[in-house]
């Protein structure tokens, strides 16, 4: 299955918030923070159905997520804060003691179940 580049931002969501009072660990919270949303026509172009699962691939490392449609500019992605996008996530801070988490360039790869 063919890959393609975009931008990623990650950030905190308000349904994060609310979450975080029963836990990290509870899976309403980890399905948060485990969920990319794309712009419609990307979806298409590499036609992913809404829900179904896809590679992030960073320099540092990849995560999977569960991709809905959204309010995204095309060619960017977004996700909330967590385990995954921590996995993406290089160690340097520029001084400001949080790595850089805005204009990532990641790959997307849809898997299916030829790629498991």
């Amino acid at each position: 299955m063919a890959s393609k580049r975009f931008i990623m931002n990650a950030g905190r969501t308000s349904k994060q918030g609310q979450q975080i009072n029963v836990g990290k660990d509870h899976a309403e919270y980890q399905g948060i923070v485990s969920t990319l949303t794309m712009h419609p026509d990307d979806m298409k172009a590499l036609n992913i159905s809404p829900g179904a699962a896809v590679c992030v691939r960073s320099e540092y490392g990849e995560a999977v997520f569960q991709c809905k449609e959204g309010k995204v500019p095309a060619g960017m992605v977004f996700v909330p804060y967590g385990p995954p996008t921590c996995r993406l996530m290089g160690g340097g801070t520029e001084g400001t003691g949080m790595p850089t988490s805005k204009n990532w360039e990641v790959e997307i790869e849809p898997i299916t179940s030829e790629s498991k």
